[in-house]
């Protein structure tokens, strides 16, 4: 029975007096997002939050992981996962829980102790939310930012048709295991939908080759070979050269050049298509 009233006391202690709180918590909520969000939505979702909180102690819950605090956690998920796509801080998060906090001190100034009890239990159960509210924020950020990190190889690996049958893959940056295996996926699905069998891969933009970036470039040839496309290896330069000379590694029967112009011209002569030159704009 004495757990029960101690469950009430806590319930009590958010109807108290529960405008004056709600609404001095907004405020502080509010002046600590420095107007990025609307006063409107922060004042809907503290309400939301409070009000479930309410219901939650009602029902004896204390604690933050606990079945009785579910709806509450929930609302703190939906909270946390916009606060962090719209850019905002873990403190600036956090403060949404954590504000609640300072909205009762002025009522314990000169509260009975068991005001000051009532409080502190209410806090633990607060603290336990925030931190709740931080782990949900820091996933969301890691999941935006893997998001982010895939568009971005995807953006940076462009497969380009240079001529009838002739496809490129101009390659910027280092090449490691995840960004091959999109370079191979990308190559692989161009030449089933442009139907070419003449694949460049320009690595004028790769920094430098070791073995390992040796390797992944020899995994994305054997692909592309395997779907029945030769594949040439622009952009190497003197010192990349020297560098791959230096480390002994072979790229056996794989056909080199110097610039993207020079496997471009390689190219369309396998296809049978001849070049000619011109001198002074005329033939």
């Amino acid at each position: 029975m004495a757990k029960q009233d101690s469950k009430s006391d806590l319930a009590g202690l958010l109807s108290a007096d529960r405008e004056r709180v709600v609404d001095q918590w907004i405020d502080s909520v509010v002046g600590s997002l420095k107007g990025r969000i609307s006063k409107a939505e922060v004042d809907r979702e503290l309400r939301e939050l409070y009000a479930a909180l309410v219901e939650a102690l009602v029902a004896g819950g204390q604690d933050a992981r606990g079945d009785h605090l579910s709806e509450t956690r929930a609302l703190l998920t939906e909270l946390s996962r916009n606060r962090a796509r719209q850019g905002f801080t873990p403190s600036e998060t956090a403060i949404s829980v954590l504000a609640l906090k300072r909205a009762f001190e002025p009522a314990l100034r000169d509260g009975s102790a068991e005001d000051t009890d009532r409080y502190l239990r209410l806090s633990r159960i607060l603290d336990d939310l925030a931190l709740f509210t931080i782990e949900t924020y820091t996933r969301t950020r890691e999941e935006i930012i893997s998001s982010q990190a895939a568009q971005l190889m995807e953006l940076s690996t462009p497969v380009v048709k240079l001529w009838d049958g002739v496809i490129a893959v101009p390659l910027v940056g280092t090449l490691d295991s995840a960004r091959t295996q999109v370079v191979m996926e990308k190559l692989l699905q161009a030449l089933v939908d442009t139907g070419s069998e003449q694949a460049i891969i320009d690595i004028t933009g790769v920094p430098a080759v070791d073995t390992q970036v040796a390797q992944h470039l020899l995994k994305t040839i054997v692909a592309a070979r395997l779907m029945g496309a030769e594949c040439t290896v622009s952009g190497i330069r003197p010192q990349i050269a020297q560098t791959i000379v230096a480390l002994g590694i072979e790229f056996g029967d794989i056909v080199t050049k110097a610039t993207l112009a020079d496997a471009l011209q390689l190219a369309l002569k396998k296809s049978g298509i001849d070049l000619v030159a011109h001198q002074g704009g005329t033939r």
